[in-house]
């Protein structure tokens, strides 16, 4: 199902890194060793926003990396 509020994600499964592209600010984050079958269950997930919040945001280490205007 389409996500109201992430409008992308990509995952790195060498670097373990999960990035998230949000629909409200355009913002691009990426989220640091975040393990195989999380981004599994996150990419299966019903309600992405849900998961999201409840096992990736505030538990892995983050950082801001662009905009939808600016992807770099």
């Amino acid at each position: 199902m389409p996500s109201t509020s992430i409008s992308k994600t990509e995952y790195d499964p060498d670097r373990r890194t999960l990035s998230v592209w949000f629909v409200a600010s355009g913002k691009c984050y990426q989220f640091e060793d975040v393990p195989p079958e999380t981004f599994a269950e996150f990419r299966d997930a019903f309600a992405k926003g849900r998961f999201f919040n409840e096992r990736i945001r505030n538990r892995f280490r983050y950082r801001l990396v662009g905009t939808a205007n600016n992807s770099g």
